[in-house]
């Protein structure tokens, strides 16, 4: 399975704060934006992975994450220069998709949660047409909300509703085969003048194929894609950062720790990041599993 980050788009739910810096560098405590989903792709066991964005923000993409040899991984980068939807930027990639099956993570997206690592890597395992991640919410209305039949069956997802019928809404986290590229060409553009996800997660729901898998209890789930979002999602990471010790979305601890990156990469990281709170901790797991 490969990985597509959507990270595109102008960002114009945080202007004036994004009118001249792409959303997805900007610092959720003390980490890039674009780090904590490509740290669920990496947890998920999917090494190549490519980054949907703008050619004007390509360089410095490049400049921070380069082509990910640096994490045992290898990133590509798929041009989308207008902001039309998440079926078009995965349009966009089809020639990195290939044959191969894809997960597709919004780039402003936040996932959090106990056992979330193996339940990525089942659901990747085991993906038979496509799978969609859902969460449960209290203003449904702002995202695409599932309905549900008498016996509890998933029957459509609905983009924005002014009624809702449930409160649980499917979140920026998907898997797919690769039907799913020929699919999105049947679509038609939205009146948003987008390509909508939805629409493609209902194609597999009319087939009786879509897996939902939902994101009960004691999982955090967040849309940084606003202010007060990436305010509140730093918040929660430095809270749990300090209290337990560890660090959220750490990609090179994540590298090491599953074998794809050796010990003198990882003291090179420490040397890249000496002086900081991360390069600290990457030192600490760096002197624990000697």
């Amino acid at each position: 399975m490969k990985g597509i980050i959507l990270a595109g788009g102008t960002g114009s739910r945080m202007f004036p704060v994004t009118q001249s810096i792409n959303k997805h560098f900007l610092p959720v405590f003390d980490k890039p934006m674009i780090y904590y989903p490509l740290s669920v792709l990496m947890l998920a066991e999917i090494k190549e992975i490519a980054i949907v964005c703008r050619g004007i923000d390509k360089p410095l993409f490049e400049k921070l994450l380069g082509n990910g040899e640096a994490l045992g991984i290898n990133i590509v980068f798929v041009i989308q220069n207008s902001p039309a939807g998440i079926v078009d930027g995965l349009k966009k990639a089809r020639h990195f998709i290939a044959n191969s099956s894809f997960c597709l993570i919004l780039g402003d997206n936040f996932f959090f949660g106990p056992g979330l690592t193996p339940r990525l890597v089942n659901a990747k395992n085991n993906i038979k047409n496509a799978s969609a991640f859902a969460y449960e919410v209290k203003n449904p209305k702002s995202f695409g909300v599932l309905s549900y039949n008498s016996e509890n069956q998933v029957e459509s997802i609905e983009e924005k509703p002014e009624n809702p019928k449930s409160n649980t809404i499917v979140t920026g986290l998907y898997m797919f085969d690769n039907k799913a590229i020929s699919y999105a060409d049947k679509l038609s553009i939205s009146p948003r003048g987008e390509l909508e996800i939805t629409e493609l997660l209902n194609i597999y729901i009319q087939e009786a194929s879509l897996c939902v898998e939902v994101l009960g209890r004691g999982y955090a789930w967040l849309d940084m894609g606003t202010s007060e979002n990436l305010m509140e999602a730093s918040m929660y990471i430095q809270s749990i950062e300090k209290r337990q010790g560890f660090k959220i979305a750490c990609l090179e601890e994540i590298a090491y720790r599953k074998g794809w990156i050796s010990k003198d990469t990882l003291s090179l990281a420490c040397e890249r990041h000496k002086c900081t709170t991360y390069g600290e901790y990457l030192h600490k797991v760096l002197t624990e599993l000697r």
